[in-house]
This record gives C-alpha cells, structure tokens and sequence, in this order.
C-alpha cells in the first residue's frame, strides 16, 4: 500500500468520524454519572478505594516511563527499530502516570469541573496508543506524525465537553469518539494490518481489558452490592491499569520480526 492510499483511507476515517459526529444528537453527561455506589470514607479519605486504586495506574506509569528511558531495557527488548516509535510509547505511559492524579483528584469529590482532569490524561493515553500501533503496523512515519495533532485532538475532546458543558449545551459526542473510536481503530488496524513485531495478537489482550474495564465500571452498583467489599467502580480502574500494563509487558517480552530490522516504510495489509 502506497502512501497516498494510507493518506487516502485515513481521510476516510476521519470522514467516517465526522459524519457519526453530526449524525449523532449531543450527548450530556449524566448527573448520575458521579453517584459511585462505594461511599466508604477511611482515615478521613472519602471515596478511599476509589481512590487509592488508582495507584495501580501510578505503578505501571512509572515502570513503563524507566522502561522507554533505560537503554539496556530497551536492549534487552529488542528495542525499537524505528526510533521515533518510542515517543508514542513514551506519551501513552505520561498519559497513564497522570491518569492516577487525575482519576484521584476527580474520585475526591466526584463532579463535572474534576473529571475534566480524569479525562484529559485519558485522552491522551488512548491517542499516543493509537499512533503507536500505526506506527507499527501501517508507517512507522504517519504514525510518528499524527501522533501530536491526535494528542492536541484528544484534548481538544475534553476541552469541548467541558465548554459546552458550561455553557449549557452539554456535549460528549467528540470525546466520546476519541475514547471508543480509537480502541476501534486500533483493534481493527490489528485485524487487517500483520505487526513488524513479535507478539503483536498482545493488542488484543489490551482491548480485552479495557473492555473488562468499561463492564465493571457498568456494573458498579451490583457489584459491590454482592458483598459490599468492592465497588465495579473500584475494579474498572485495576482493570484498566491492567490494561496499560499489559501494553508494557508486550514491549518487554516483544523482538523485531525477521526483515524488520531496518527502520520501515511502509507496511501491507493482511491478504
């Protein structure tokens, strides 16, 4: 596949989510939305396992951050045969080690004006994902290009809500888009387009989770009515955090594919 072909089917995409954005009515953010089901309070924290289970997003923002910066991990690993990917890779986990701060600060006292810092780290993670597995898969160059405009994208997402929010015109149709178009991009990219790496069916383990996330955080309430032991709300943050770090464990464990050593072009599409 030439250039002009990627350039042309991800204008496509782009089309595609233009026209689901104003086919689709505005979408609020329901009140609701902030009503978690485990109140608990311990030591004066409220919310505590809310918020202290975002810890586990701390851990492997951390881990994977030492990880891209230490030559012998990356060594170790293979590396990265086109350098340039690492930066994906290196704003996926600043996205996660923020993720624990915000998601923290927003659990605190759950309310619209804090959970623009739940989302906006978020945002960026799925973004700097999305570009890293078009780097991998399709061009490791678009892949490396697109990575700021979709960063800036996945900002400006939340930054939308969040004005047409304040001025009464609430409206989650852009992020929503970002949250769950990327993870469909990135799933059907891994569909159609072979990984330049080992370990490449990984992606979909990720997917996998996160999706695991997105149903606890559905079943909150039933959840902890089992036992009153632990919220969804509470594991759809491990579920995530897994999630991330099973993003990591595939850049430790992974090795370029034979033929692949050299810095790429352009990849083809699975027959």
């Amino acid at each position: 596949m030439n250039r002009s072909r990627i350039w042309a089917a991800s204008g496509q995409v782009a089309l595609a989510g233009g026209v689901v954005f104003f086919l689709l009515p505005p979408i609020p953010q329901d009140p609701a939305y902030h009503n978690f089901a485990d109140q608990r309070a311990l030591l004066g924290l409220p919310h505590c396992l809310d918020v202290l289970s975002n810890a586990a997003f701390l851990i492997v923002g951390v881990w994977g951050l030492i990880f891209l910066t230490h030559e012998n991990s990356l060594q170790r690993s293979g590396g990265f045969p086109a350098s340039s990917e690492r930066w994906t890779y290196f704003f996926f986990f600043v996205g996660v080690f923020l993720t624990a701060f915000g998601s923290a600060y927003y659990h605190l006292a759950p309310d619209n004006a804090r959970l623009v810092y739940d989302r906006l780290p978020m945002a960026i993670g799925f973004m700097a994902l999305l570009a890293a597995v078009i780097s991998e898969r399709v061009d490791a160059q678009l892949g490396t290009r697109l990575l700021a405009p979709l960063i800036v994208l996945g900002i400006a997402s939340v930054l939308y809500w969040r004005w047409t929010e304040l001025h009464g015109r609430d409206d989650l149709r852009l992020y929503g888009l970002v949250q769950f178009g990327s993870i469909l991009t990135i799933v059907l990219l891994a569909i159609f387009w072979a990984s330049r790496y080992t370990r490449g069916v990984d992606i979909f383990a990720v997917a996998g989770l996160y999706g695991l996330a997105k149903l606890f955080e559905w079943l909150d309430g039933p959840i902890f009515a089992l036992g009153n032991v632990v919220s969804g709300h509470t594991l759809k943050h491990l579920a995530a955090a897994a999630a991330c770090y099973w993003v990591l464990r595939m850049l430790g464990l992974r090795s370029p594919e034979l033929g692949s050593v050299q810095e790429p072009a352009i990849a083809e599409p699975r027959a």
